[in-house]
């Protein structure tokens, strides 16, 4: 959804400052009366007027930064589950993985990662048969 424009923004707020209700300006300019009164409060607050551009959204990490630095700095070759407990966080694997691979720290492989690693290498029904090079359909059972 698109913000509002900056110049239907000021026809808003020109109408509030000629002295219209919040209700009665909504539904002139077909808008929410909480639309209205949040941006007569941005003004009022921060002399704003134009439609914010750009999020500013912080990570859950961002605070546990430090911590997780020194803990990674102690003992380099935590598992995430390790590093989350010795935090106490309440923070997700996966945001500890997000915040770890920001701060360009790394940690111990697990155990299921290593056993990913070699799943590409499995050998196949032909290659334990000792048929890599014969005939296929001897080792899967296939009949002529």
């Amino acid at each position: 959804m698109q913000a509002y424009s900056k110049e239907f923004r000021r026809e808003v707020l020109a109408a509030c400052d000629a002295g219209g209700k919040t209700r009665a300006v909504a539904q002139r300019f077909d808008v929410s009366e909480s639309w209205v009164r949040r941006i007569k409060q941005e003004r009022r607050e921060s002399g704003k007027t134009a439609p914010c551009t750009t999020r500013r959204r912080t990570s859950a990490w961002t605070k546990e930064a430090d911590r997780i630095r020194a803990a990674i700095q102690r003992t380099p070759d935590l598992t995430l589950d390790e590093l989350k407990a010795e935090l106490q966080t309440s923070l997700s694997r996966t945001t500890l993985c997000r915040a770890l691979r920001h701060l360009k720290l790394t940690l111990k492989k697990s155990v299921e990662s290593q056993r990913a690693a070699t799943a590409g290498c499995r050998r196949t029904a032909c290659d334990v048969a000792g048929l890599a090079t014969g005939d296929r359909s001897v080792a899967v059972g296939i009949s002529r």
